[in-house]
């Protein structure tokens, strides 16, 4: 709950940012190492991250005006120079981002989809570990034993004790994450592992936004913003899965040629 970890003379380590970084390079390596699996050059996996990392802030970016459009129009300059973000922007910014990138560098998308989900779900585990360290995405009052007050958060208030959302998010993307990793051995279609982290992300998300205790968020009717979008992301999560089960590429036909050519070569 201390944001501001230690300094290096003038350089000051927040926790927020420094859990952002770390998110970022295990999701790297991961996808590294799962590449190959999946029939793909590990070697587009770097380009690809950065490249979806940027976009993906800035799709967080312009998700967070949207939501808060009625501060946005009122002073721009204020919420763009602000720290907010909206997980789900970011994630359908870096969606996009890839999308293109793979058509220019002629790449399998859905390919693409199940290496980087799983990575993305081990990213954003970390990156609410860094919410926490934060005080933001904050969780509401509580007497119950599991509560924490935080003491130095420029967002929770401080002296409260509220429910560890923050802990809980991070504990279902790990949950999330050891799940896809699993079911990638087993997913036959291409894009279906993709799907699955669409279905069980916005079903935990919709869930733990009914903990949430700060009102940043926006609302439609008596959902949040959050909750609104979900409902989305799940529908679509189910119709890709059943579409990709019809209409994919065998994954594990299309591996088993991959691997008899490495065989032939290895022979020859």
């Amino acid at each position: 709950m201390y944001n501001d970890l230690f300094s290096i003379g003038p350089l000051t380590v927040h926790g927020y940012g420094l859990m952002i970084a770390i998110g970022v390079i295990a999701a790297l390596y991961i996808a590294e190492y799962r590449a190959p699996k999946n029939g793909m050059d590990k070697e587009v996996i770097f380009p690809l991250t950065m490249f979806c990392v940027i976009t993906g802030i800035l799709g967080a970016k312009v998700m967070f005006c949207i939501v808060n459009w009625k501060d946005f129009v009122k002073d721009p300059l204020a919420l763009l120079g602000s720290s907010g973000l909206v997980v789900y922007g970011g994630i359908i910014g870096g969606i996009l981002c890839a999308s293109v990138y793979c058509k220019v560098r002629k790449l399998k998308f859905w390919d693409c989809f199940d290496v980087a989900l799983p990575s993305v779900a081990v990213a954003q585990a970390f990156g609410r570990l860094g919410c926490f360290l934060a005080g933001c995405c904050y969780g509401r009052e509580t007497k119950a034993w599991y509560g924490i007050a935080f003491t130095h958060s420029h967002y929770a208030p401080n002296g409260v004790k509220m429910i560890p959302t923050q802990l809980l998010s991070s504990a279902g993307m790990f949950l999330i994450a050891g799940l896809l990793f699993w079911y990638a051995y087993y997913a036959k279609k291409s894009g279906q592992v993709g799907a699955i982290y669409m279905i069980l992300y916005g079903i935990g998300r919709f869930c733990v936004e009914f903990l949430r205790g700060d009102l940043a968020r926006g609302s439609i009717g008596s959902l949040s913003t959050s909750q609104f979008i979900s409902i989305f992301i799940v529908i679509t999560g189910v119709g890709l899965w059943i579409w990709r089960g019809k209409a994919g590429s065998d994954r594990v036909q299309a591996m088993n040629r991959k691997n008899a050519k490495a065989s032939k070569k290895k022979e020859n």
